[in-house]
């Protein structure tokens, strides 16, 4: 009798997923992923915000729908067999999963949170059903298996980097970091794990890329430079392996076709790939890229463009603030680093090398290991085996945790300002650092590279079973009827992501449609500030099962 497991990953930028067949210890068949995140807006802050504004019961609505929607690619006749279900996230991601309460997370004070009456849930490992939280197309009493978090701020998906890369075992000073949306990072010193977490934004997973991707088939994850001076573009396949598709001019985009493979845009890998071969090579020019037309030409016809390049050095800028206000916050130098583990999309397919050059990982390391997607890794684990919830939490248990809140950290904040001026502003090295000293803090040391580097799996995801889909359509549409509401159409025009349209009614009253995977959401607004009559609100906005 058929009995299939359903492993989740439920990251920032988007959902993946693994079929798996309990009968065969948790053997992967098929491998789903959502292209984006279904709700509003490009970061962490945007979806706590959405749910604190816009309302619990809309946010889990579209977060379950999306659920389902991914579900269904996997077969009605499939899904009636699945015994048993897992997910692994962060906190957030977790909490809006399982509609809990998330305002413990978003504020620090535990003050802010009395006056708000805010009672934090507990977050140790525990199970629910498909039932519990609505989740159609599967048995409701379909067991779910939820990990724990380490302390309420550092969950699952950093509990699975650290028992993925065995860095407890190992007992030596290391950095691990899941290269995403939301940089959770931790160093383990001394026997206990410092955390942070730095909102690095969406350059890092290829989105606010003006031709960006996430990581999938037909995506440039990386770019090598050759001897005459033509970069080889390297191409995600249907499997996620890199292959080298082309070799062009970044300058003219004169192209030399290697495999009939086309790009369909460029990663946040890639894009760090492109500006480091363009500060080594002078292409770049911080903030300028000198060629005429100010791009850097890729395969396809995809380029690299200045906008890019300023928000890519943002998320990277917030990296290394991230990783030295951890290393300052304990007294630990440069040298005391040992080794790297880099977990995530971006974390595996980055050349390390060049995400040292641009400051993604410290300056001197020994060793490097890319770890793939240990959150997903870490949910597939859950369905082969019901000892490994328990192991997770007594893990969790064990670990001395510290989390260091960047958000008004003085040391991050001067750090990050330091980093703005050098990507934005193009801040030479020598005034970056003579200003790193007149805040306190010891210059940037020469860069050593690390003697090993290890990618263990060629993709960050290493099984993906018989094939890789997408689910291209994620989240729902939200509408709104406003009263006075002329059907000008503005909003519409405004809208950055043609996210939202206008529709006439019948009865001559106008409905207002937006897509929630495509919206900026809170942090954007542009609708609703450009409504000529006043009367549209982004927040009164509703969704129903089935739109």
């Amino acid at each position: 009798m058929a009995s299939y497991g359903i492993a989740l990953d439920l990251g920032t930028s988007g959902f993946r997923s693994h079929l798996v067949d309990l009968n065969k210890n948790g053997k992967i068949l098929d491998t789903i992923v959502t292209s984006r995140h279904p709700l509003p807006g490009a970061n962490i802050m945007d979806h706590m915000h959405f749910w604190m504004k816009s309302g619990r019961d809309i946010t889990h609505k579209i977060i379950i729908q999306t659920i389902h929607d991914l579900m269904s690619l996997y077969g009605e006749s499939r899904l009636s067999d699945v015994k048993k279900l897992s997910v692994c996230g962060n906190p957030i991601q977790l909490s809006l999963f399982e509609d809990i309460e998330i305002r413990d997370l978003a504020f620090a004070g535990k003050n802010k949170l009395k006056k708000l009456g805010v009672v934090a849930p507990s977050r140790k490992a525990h199970t629910i059903t498909a039932g519990d939280i609505g989740l159609n197309g599967i048995n409701p009493e379909v067991e779910i298996l939820i990990p724990p978090a380490i302390r309420h701020e550092i969950g699952a998906d950093a509990l699975a980097m650290i028992i993925k890369s065995n860095m407890l075992e190992k007992k030596e000073t290391c950095i691990v970091t899941d290269y995403g949306t939301n940089a959770e990072m931790g160093l383990y010193y001394d026997g206990e794990l410092y955390s942070g977490s730095a909102a690095a934004g969406p350059a890092m997973e290829g989105q606010s890329i003006e031709q960006g991707v996430l990581a999938s088939p037909h995506s440039i994850s990386d770019l090598n430079i050759n001897d005459d001076g033509t970069w080889s573009n390297i191409v995600l396949n249907d499997k996620l392996a890199p292959i080298v598709t082309s070799k062009v001019n970044p300058i003219t985009g004169e192209t030399i076709k290697i495999l009939d493979y086309a790009a369909k845009g460029v990663t946040g890998t890639g894009t760090i790939s492109c500006i480091a071969n363009g500060l080594k090579s002078g292409v770049i020019l911080l903030p300028h890229i000198s060629s005429p037309d100010h791009k850097i030409h890729l395969t396809d016809n995809i380029c690299v463009t200045e906008h890019d390049v300023t928000e890519a050095g943002k998320a990277m800028g917030a990296i290394r603030a991230g990783h030295r206000t951890l290393m300052y916050e304990i007294g630990l130098s440069d040298s005391d680093i040992k080794t790297m583990y880099m977990a995530g999309a971006s974390g595996t397919y980055v050349d390390p090398i060049k995400a040292q050059y641009c400051g993604m990982i410290p300056r001197v390391l020994k060793e490097v290991y890319q770890l793939g997607n240990t959150s997903l890794m870490m949910a597939h684990d859950l369905l082969k085996s019901d000892k490994t919830l328990d192991k997770m939490q007594d893990i969790a248990n064990s670990i001395s945790a510290n989390h260091i809140m960047f958000a008004g950290n003085k040391k991050f904040e001067d750090m990050y300002v330091l980093e703005l001026a050098y990507w934005e502003e193009g801040m030479p090295f020598e005034m970056y650092n003579n200003m790193m000293i007149e805040s306190g803090f010891p210059p940037l040391p020469d860069i050593t590279p690390p003697k090993l580097c290890r990618r263990i799996y060629k993709s960050d995801i290493p099984d993906v079973g018989t094939g890789l889909y997408t689910l291209e359509k994620v989240g729902m549409i939200m509408k709104g009827v406003f009263d006075g509401c002329t059907g000008c159409r503005k909003c519409q025009r405004e809208c950055p992501e043609s996210a939202l349209t206008v529709r006439d009614l019948e009865n001559g009253s106008h409905e207002i449609n937006v897509r929630s995977d495509l919206c900026l959401g809170t942090a954007c607004q542009a609708c609703e500030f450009h409504c000529s009559e006043k009367v549209y609100k982004f927040t009164d906005l509703q969704v129903n099962y089935g739109t």
